[in-house]
């Protein structure tokens, strides 16, 4: 799942004449520049026939990663910088979006736009067998991903047991899909990510007694519906499939999952029959990720 990484510096500066016209006024609005700056690289783009970015670099004005962050902004793929937006560090694809890991993690959305979502199939449950395979911030990285590709994402917290997506996003909105699946809340509880244009995130919610029975009623099947008819790509993170059922039913939901399993880690008695849980609700396992980040 690892490919060959492009350094989007690479690109030139100059190839869209309304781009780059524009790299000055966003140095600038970012703050990584002042206006006397931008009169200097100015000069020096004039006399040593350089692009403004280029001149830029050069002067010692800017670095390489400032760009990487105008080109991102021009091309409408939003990242972060380090302690912008106060979210878990381990978001690699919102922090780090030029990594190896998150290469990986594009590869792996490529991968499933083609063997599910092209199919017509809009929901994905995301499922480890035990704790600490890294499923739940694999589940939050591919939400990112999917939505800097433009689909209009939710991220759905179904581990009603030890959720912790309201942790990885900082989210503030107590309530989440238990107080639905219970009736006391509706889908304008999601919380919207401003950091990231099409991404939503619902957390689990008030913890139940009784999670289990909870993912069983009918108003999960109505949550759902509602989800994929407002959203592309809904991905759930569950509990554990080793240690409760509540997986099976959220995956019975879903229709499909996504097996992740930790290197060195992960039992393979316990990814098989987790694979065989699977089976039975008539789900179909769409692939499987050995996570050894």
């Amino acid at each position: 799942m690892q490919n060959t990484m492009h350094n989007i510096v690479d690109v030139p500066l100059a190839s869209h004449p309304a781009r780059e016209s524009s790299i000055g006024r966003l140095l600038l609005h970012l703050g990584k520049i002042t206006p006397a700056d931008a009169e200097n690289i100015l000069f020096a783009q004039q006399k040593q026939g350089l692009r403004f970015g280029d001149a830029a670099l050069k002067l010692g004005l800017i670095t390489e990663a400032d760009i990487r962050q105008v080109l991102a902004l021009q091309f409408d793929y939003p990242y972060l910088q380090p302690g912008q937006g106060n979210y878990s560090a381990k978001l690699v694809a919102a922090y780090q979006p030029f990594t190896q890991q998150v290469e990986a993690l594009r590869a792996l959305r490529s991968q499933l736009m083609m063997r599910w979502f092209s199919e017509g199939y809009k929901s994905l449950a995301i499922v480890s067998a035990n704790d600490d395979e890294g499923s739940s911030y694999l589940a939050a990285n591919l939400a990112i991903v999917f939505s800097q590709l433009g689909e209009k994402t939710l991220l759905v917290d179904a581990n009603l047991r030890n959720p912790s997506q309201h942790n990885i996003f900082n989210i503030k909105e107590n309530r989440g899909l238990s107080d639905i699946l219970a009736g006391r809340a509706g889908l304008d509880i999601v919380t919207k990510v401003d950091s990231f244009v099409d991404l939503s995130v619902l957390g689990a919610g008030t913890l139940p007694p009784n999670p289990q029975e909870l993912l069983s009623r009918a108003t999960f099947t109505d949550f759902m519906n509602q989800a994929i008819a407002e959203y592309d790509v809904v991905l759930l993170d569950t509990t554990p499939a080793a240690i409760t059922a509540d997986a099976q039913s959220t995956v019975a939901r879903c229709g499909g999952a996504l097996l992740i399993s930790k290197l060195n880690h992960t039992r393979l008695s316990d990814l098989t029959a987790v694979r065989d849980q699977i089976t039975m609700t008539g789900a179909r396992v769409v692939g499987a990720v050995i996570n050894d980040f």
